[in-house]
Parts: structure tokens; sequence; C-alpha cells
């Protein structure tokens, strides 16, 4: 058994202080080490990064607790540049930092990312006070799992995409401060295959009425958003990045074309300037324009840059599918197709870079069907 003796310091070395409340006996020759009181036994004591850290060192034997406050202090001191991994929320603020000063992406292109950010954060809001190194793989593969029932494939894989884009962002800031190496806990999960959707789109008589619908039946905008409604069918053109930027000068009359030049500051979705024909329906519709508004001059020829409502109503009413304005696109294509215009053509007017692949593997059963309808026509 111990006796009393070997569980005090000596006085030579004790020399110590009580603290205030008297429970805490400290020693000015030996820094951060403590003894509790009551109990005798010792405690070290260090701050690290502005943090006090106060840890029982299991022993009231004077010689141990030296021993073990050595290794405590070693323990505490290696961890003192070890910096915690960013929270979640942390690397979203940095991605959506990235993300603004990005000059290469157009700006439905940063909405669509915070459009995902959101749809992440309400499938997942646990994950934004998380810490990198909290987030696990399998928790990634659960929310993948369930986001996947919930929204369609396309949304998914951007989303998915989006955390995984976030995760990377708050990896390398965390390398930057001097924290370790950590793996993306989203790495292994893989994006779902899209499956191209069914084009429904409406006979050329029924295109006739959702144009008079739209017309009449919508308000005192009716007639402008018919306009747009006519002018992305002729055209093909993508909406938000060509069709409202199109001005009076870019009609060229002389050659039946519309120069295509898209945003001034983002410029078209392939970054180039193109030429798109005027199509018979296109010159009556522009004619008509100009009759009513007078000259274009150099401002958009079309007054409003959406009419969502008014398609979606119009299509209730003459009881055709729902067309978005991306589906007025198809439908030029579609109609350019069906009228015998071969698909590399219709790839150019769409502005597509790739020699037709895309709208070949959008397109191509109209082709077939076509070529079998023209066939019942040969005899021998």
């Amino acid at each position: 058994m111990q006796s009393v003796r070997d569980k005090q310091p000596s006085p030579r070395k004790r020399e110590e202080h009580l603290s205030a409340n008297g429970k805490w006996r400290s020693f000015p020759k030996v820094p951060h080490l403590l003894q509790y009181v009551i109990s005798g036994n010792y405690f070290g004591k260090v701050k690290i990064n502005g943090k006090t850290i106060r840890t029982s060192l299991q022993t009231s034997v004077w010689s141990t607790a030296q021993l073990r406050l050595n290794d405590f202090l070693k323990e505490n001191r290696e961890n003192r540049n070890k910096v915690d991994p960013p929270k979640f929320s942390e690397a979203v603020e940095l991605f959506k930092r990235q993300l603004e000063h990005e000059t290469a992406l157009k700006g439905s292109s940063k909405q669509y990312r915070l459009w995902c950010l959101g749809k992440l954060q309400k499938s997942w809001p646990d994950l934004w006070e998380l810490r990198l190194n909290e987030i696990t793989p399998q928790a990634c593969k659960e929310w993948s799992s369930k986001l996947i029932k919930e929204i369609a494939c396309h949304y998914y894989n951007n989303t998915l995409g989006t955390l995984k884009q976030v995760l990377q962002v708050g990896i390398k800031a965390h390398k930057a401060n001097g924290g370790g190496t950590l793996e993306s806990p989203a790495a292994d999960i893989k994006k779902t295959r899209v499956t191209q959707k069914e084009l429904r789109l409406p006979e050329p008589s029924q295109f006739k009425e959702l144009v008079v619908n739209v017309r009449k039946r919508s308000g005192g905008w009716g007639p402008r958003d018919g306009d747009l409604v006519e002018f992305l069918a002729y055209s093909g053109l993508r909406i938000q990045s060509e069709a409202v930027w199109v001005t009076g000068e870019d009609i060229d009359w002389t050659r039946k074309e519309i120069i295509v030049r898209g945003d001034p500051v983002t410029a078209t979705k392939n970054s180039e300037t193109r030429r798109v024909p005027i199509l018979p329906d296109m010159e009556n519709l522009l004619v008509r324009m100009q009759e009513r508004l007078g000259t274009f001059g150099k401002q958009p020829i079309l007054q409003v840059g959406r009419c969502n409502e008014a398609l979606a109503r119009a299509c209730k009413e003459i009881g055709i599918s729902k067309l978005t304005h991306h589906d007025l696109r198809h439908l030029f294509a579609t109609r350019c197709i069906e009228s015998g215009v071969d698909i590399p053509t219709v790839s150019r007017w769409l502005g597509h870079k790739d020699g037709g692949a895309l709208a070949m593997k959008t397109y191509g059963h109209l082709r077939n069907e076509h070529s079998q309808a023209m066939a019942q026509k040969v005899k021998f």
C-alpha cells in the first residue's frame, strides 16, 4: 500500500497555489499540472487554439503524474495544428462565391445550380450542419436512393453533380488550410441513365388552334404571347439564350435569314453566330409583327420573354399534351424533318455542333417513318 508521503509531492517540489475555491492545487514549477484537492488525483491542463483542455492523468502519485503529463502535453501539442474540416454549409458558401465569378457559365446555368442546391437542402436538411469528415458514403447512398424516386432522372443527375462539386470545393479548401487529405463520400455514386422524353407534339391543325387560343384567351398579353409561341416554333431557337435577343437588325430580308447572335454577354449556347432560314410561316409572322409594331430597329422584336402559363392553359383547353418553350424547338425540328429536310441540315439550323448525332438520336425515328411513307409511293 502506498503511503500518504508517496502520494504527495515533497514540500520543496510543491510550492503549490490553491485556487480561489480551494479545490485545485497548482504547481508553478511544474506548469500544466493540477491536483484536485478532494481526491488527490492529478490533472493535465493546456490551452490549444484558444480552448482550455483539462484531462485526468488517472493517478494520485506525483512521479507517475509527471510522466503522464509529458504524454498529455505531447499529444495535445501535436493536435495544435490540426484543422477541422469545414461544415458542408461553409463549403456551399465557397461554391456559391466561385459560381458567382465563373465567367464561362451563363446566368441561366448559374441559376440552375442554385436550384440544385435548394433541392439538395430540401431533400437532406441535416447535411448543412455536418463537417465533411462526418458525411459518410452510406449516408450519401441512402440520400441518393431516396431522391431518385422523387425527381426526374436528369434533375437527379444534376443535383448529384452539384453535391459532388460542393464536396470537392470543401475538400480543396480544407487541404489549402493545412488540413489532411479527405476523400469525397459521394465519389462512388453514379449518375442514372436518362431516358429519352417521348415527344407528344401537336398536329398542324392543333398547332393553329393553339396559337388562336393563346392570342385570344390570354388577356392583354395574348398577341405578344402568340408571337412568342409562333416565333419559337418557326425558328427552333432556344428561348432565353437566343430568341429573346433577336433584334430588327438580325432580320436579313435579302437573304431571308435570321442571324442568331444570342445573349450579348454569353453568346449562344455553343458560342457562335449562325443563320436560320426564314420559313414562309416565319415571314408572314414577321410581316404582321412589323405592321403592328412599326419598324423593328435595334430593340428585341419579341415583347415577352416567357409564356408558360398561357401555353399550359391553351394546351389544356384544346385537349393536347402540355407543351413547354423547348417543346416548340422540338416541333420546329420535327416539322422540318417530316417535310424532307435532311437531319444534318436541321442540326445546323438548331445550332448543334456534333454533325447531327444528337438530332439523329432525338428525331431519327421520324426519318424512318418518312422513309416508309415514301416507300409506299414506289411502283414497278
